[in-house]
């Protein structure tokens, strides 16, 4: 199957394949204020990521690209939305533009309509520094993802089947590329013993991609004529990942994606300690059903209720929700307990 052809499925299988819910924030709870102490017009949500600043914690994760018309349309979409809402937007994985001029301005398209946003390109751990700077060079990018998706690939009928070598690419792309560099996992998760490796390279940005939003090893077996469960549920929930990382890295700025589908999840991602949330697909799924007008509202409504959250823990900043005192129970408190974190850190601060 050609790549065009398997980006569109992706999207309709995106499309179609419901969330799971299992993200572990709902095993996340706020410790009530009373006494909030805070005006709701001093409440900002600037945040910053690295060397980056952002106005906003929400970002457009990566989506899709390099399918031809239809993923054209739907960057174009993205793009005004991020725009007008004033938010950073990733684009899909580029290998198929680095590969096929053709499919360029499926990716392009994300500058030309955003010029002065904050865009992220976006490559597999496989590829060279030199198809890395391209990728960069392509959209003028303000940071690189470079995503991990061994899962995924396994499942994927026509997927890698040799993952060696990549955290040394990874390495090199880090030391050459002119911009931030964001490690990111596709829905399976990272783990502490990722992270460190990750740190051990120079890299000061991750996405840990939980398990509990977009899943694509369901997408991908829906593409295979035998169908490889036991990876549909396979991966660390993203409530978890974001404690691995945040209490085993410290240094390292954390995007908490994976099942963000509210304010609410994103204020407990943030408030577990990460600086910014990415959201996909609530996201496709409004700019499809809704058009761009529509996802520009939902958002509004996403920096609406976040604001009001804040307001009611008496957090003014991103920095000061990361502060607020939160209880973890149920599976996620199981999974951080068996393996060695501490949990009291967060509801005694």
């Amino acid at each position: 199957m050609d790549r065009a052809k398997r980006k569109i499925e992706h999207i309709q299988h995106a499309l179609s394949t419901a969330d799971q819910g299992e993200s572990g924030f709902d095993d996340i709870t706020f410790v009530h204020q009373s006494l909030p102490d805070v005006r709701m017009n001093d409440i900002h949500l600037h945040t910053t990521l690295g060397e980056l600043s952002l106005s906003s914690p929400f970002f457009i994760n990566a989506m899709t690209g390099g399918g031809g018309k239809k993923t054209l349309e739907i960057n174009k979409g993205l793009a005004e939305a991020a725009k007008h809402g004033q938010i950073a937007m990733a684009v899909g994985s580029q290998t198929a533009a680095l590969k096929d001029d053709a499919e360029r301005e499926t990716f392009t398209v994300v500058r030309k309509v955003n010029q002065n946003g904050i865009i992220f390109a976006n490559v597999g751990s496989e590829v060279s520094v030199e198809d890395a700077k391209r990728a960069v060079d392509m959209i003028e990018a303000d940071g690189l993802q470079i995503h991990l998706n061994a899962v995924q690939e396994l499942v994927m009928p026509e997927g890698d089947r040799d993952f060696t070598g990549a955290l040394l690419r990874i390495e090199q792309i880090v030391q050459t590329v002119q911009v931030p560099v964001i490690v990111k996992e596709v829905g399976f998760g990272m783990s502490r013993e990722t992270a460190l490796r990750l740190k051990e390279v120079g890299v000061k940005i991750v996405d840990v991609g939980g398990f509990g939003g977009t899943n694509f090893a369901r997408i991908e077996n829906k593409r295979r004529s035998s169908i490889i469960t036991y990876f549909n549920n396979w991966g660390i929930p993203t409530a978890a990942s974001i404690v691995e990382v945040v209490q085993t890295v410290p240094s390292l700025a954390v995007i908490g994606s994976g099942g963000v589908r509210t304010a609410l999840d994103a204020a407990k991602a943030i408030a577990l300690g990460a600086s910014a949330v990415g959201m996909a697909g609530p996201l496709l799924r409004t700019l499809v059903e809704q058009g761009v007008e529509g996802l520009v509202a939902y958002i509004e409504e996403l920096h609406h209720d976040l604001t009001l959250i804040m307001g009611a823990l008496g957090a003014k900043t991103i920095a000061g929700l990361q502060r607020v005192p939160l209880v973890i129970r149920g599976n996620t408190h199981h999974w951080l307990t068996e393996r060695g974190f501490d949990t009291k850190v967060y509801s005694c601060r």
